[in-house]
């Protein structure tokens, strides 16, 4: 993996670059959408590559590590070839998923132990076999474990889970260099900044992430129910630490706001569920604001779904027709919402690269935010 800043904003710190893997080229800023067992929700991978143009997607270790397996991911030559993606794939640890999903877990510093969300087996995820369990996955970014803390918990917590994350980092990291790539292609292992909302553990990890000099870095721990304006001090703090030529990925953030103010504030990489799992539900990001489609004020709307959207579902189907569906219960209603929502967050990014490019980021970006948080 290679890493290029080709624009930097002179008052911000918003910059853009190209990250080159053995899968394609992707322009950052980015924004990743999330196929958690190998699959965007609702969504064709032709779609999400001929009209949504995502560069890469995520999948997650736990997700696929229990269903269908390492095996079957094995024999079918990685997933690239198990979901016939030919573009790039981050994987998440899992370490989220552990911690937020899984029954009876124990943390110790050997590692996690678990009970499957699915049928109540025990498992148990260390550095090293999360290490292994991605290498046969075969994802592009291999994402370290850690212990991704709530919002809220004590310092003491904090501090403890932190120096847990760190020992188990070093031993990654060690596993990660003891091992090669299974399929042909190359991976790059990002470790994870964590410390909760506190500034000096924050610091310290930055520090210590910074000081494995791996190919990129991700910052975890935020957007758990913290304020807004505390998890933009917490970015502001890693990044004046983070390496400047290396991408920085900020992990299952955010609104289309959150992103704006992301990339003001030096991050290079997005993800986060709420395109897919929001758009099931009815709500759609569009170029004047936020809509609930279920509100009955569009049910004679006939208009685009989003006049100035780029997918061809935004030309194709009215707001009448996606409310119609989506109160029938009809499953188009939640492909149609995903598809316009990804494009929305995917043009997001592509116009943020543009205005970087051309000097206005920082005078369009205050105008920009107030209008994505608007409700209309």
């Amino acid at each position: 993996m290679e890493f290029k800043i080709t624009c930097n904003d002179t008052s911000t710190q918003a910059r853009t670059g190209i990250i080159t893997t053995d899968h394609g080229q992707i322009e950052t800023p980015i924004f990743m959408p999330v196929g958690t067992v190998g699959s965007v929700k609702g969504v064709h991978q032709t779609e999400l590559s001929q009209d949504i143009d995502a560069k890469i997607i995520l999948g997650n270790t736990y997700h696929l590590y229990l269903r269908p397996g390492t095996n079957i991911i094995n024999q079918a030559g990685g997933l690239h070839k198990f979901i016939n993606w030919n573009r790039a794939i981050l994987t998440d640890s899992g370490g989220f998923q552990v911690f937020s999903l899984a029954e009876n877990r124990k943390i110790t510093d050997e590692g996690v132990t678990f009970r499957s969300h699915i049928d109540g087996s025990k498992h148990i995820f260390t550095p090293e076999n999360v290490v292994e369990t991605e290498r046969i996955i075969g994802s592009d970014f291999m994402m370290a474990l850690d212990e991704c803390t709530p919002y809220p918990c004590t310092y003491d917590y904090a501090s403890k889970s932190l120096e847990i994350t760190h020992k188990w980092l070093a031993r990654g990291v060690k596993r990660f260099k003891e091992t090669e790539p299974l399929y042909g292609h190359s991976q790059a292992y990002f470790p994870i900044v964590q410390g909760s909302v506190y500034k000096d553990l924050r610091i310290k990890s930055a520090e210590f992430i910074a000081s494995q000099d791996m190919a990129g870095n991700a910052i975890g721990g935020l957007s758990v129910g913290e304020p807004t304006e505390m998890m933009y001090e917490m970015i502001e703090v890693v990044n004046n630490i983070l390496p400047k030529d290396k991408p920085r990925y900020l992990m299952g953030v955010g609104t289309p706001a959150n992103i704006i103010e992301g990339v003001a504030r030096g991050i290079d990489m997005f993800d986060c569920v709420m395109p897919t799992r929001n758009g099931r539900n009815g709500m759609l990001f569009t170029s004047q604001g936020t809509i609930n489609i279920k509100n009955k004020k569009w049910e004679n709307d006939f208009s685009p779904l989003d006049p100035e959207g780029t997918s061809f579902v935004d030309k194709y189907y009215s707001k009448a027709y996606l409310r119609h569906l989506l109160v029938s219960g009809e499953r188009l209603a939640a492909q149609i919402a995903s598809i316009h929502n990804l494009a929305f967050y995917l043009n997001l990014v592509k116009e943020i690269r543009r205005r970087i490019v051309d000097g206005t980021f920082a005078s369009w970006k205050d105008g920009a935010v107030k209008k994505m948080s608007e409700r209309i």
